[in-house]
């Protein structure tokens, strides 16, 4: 049976800090605009900042449909499943907005990422997350599944790129700067890196 949560504490909070990966689900206010869905991952990438805020780190990728989405409308779900242990599905339903390389907010919400280095992935903004409405659901159809260890790839690939790489990068990305419904995307030039 499905459950409502007024805030994100206790066991709800330490369900999802424990999960190695969560979607994120946003779309266009166009009716036949692309909806997105993507897995996010890299141990210490998470945060909850308080009962009711999270955060994810937003790396180098080769599109920007999360950012496009929120800089329209904010509208964003993110979800978590246990494929390890007693069945659990949480989604927290909220407005999301990302916050850009430049913006002041941006060094003191990078400190609730921990030990986590900001330098090794393309670290491109912090998507800040206000819930709405939080629930859990059963997940009882969902496959146990095992953690074996994170990806090596994307790190090893980004940390070579300095800021004016990256930018390049990004530059010769197609859906980087727009996204694939022409909405605006990632602002480029990419601000210097504070960190």
């Amino acid at each position: 049976m499905g459950k409502s949560h007024e805030r994100i504490d206790g066991r709800l909070r330490t369900f999802i800090e424990s999960q190695p990966v969560f979607f994120t689900a946003t779309a266009p206010l166009s009716g036949d605009g692309t909806v997105n869905l993507s897995p996010k991952g890299l141990k210490g990438s998470f945060a909850v900042v308080d009962e009711l805020t999270v955060a994810y780190l937003d790396f180098a990728g080769s599109n920007a449909e999360t950012i496009a989405h929120l800089r329209e409308n904010g509208r964003i779900t993110l979800m978590w499943c246990a494929f390890q242990g007693p069945p659990n599905i949480v989604r927290v339903h909220g407005r999301g907005e990302p916050v850009f390389r430049d913006d002041p907010r941006f060094t003191e919400l990078l400190g609730h990422f921990g030990d986590f280095d900001p330098t090794r992935n393309g670290l491109r903004a912090i998507i800040l997350v206000r819930a709405e409405h939080i629930r859990d659901t059963c997940g009882y159809a969902v496959p146990f599944m095992t953690y074996d260890e994170e990806r090596s790839l994307h790190g090893d690939f980004f940390v070579r790129k300095d800021d004016a790489e990256l930018d390049a990068y990004f530059q010769k990305k197609e859906y980087i700067g727009t996204s694939l419904d022409g909405l605006p995307g990632l602002p480029l030039p990419l601000p210097p890196a504070t960190f």
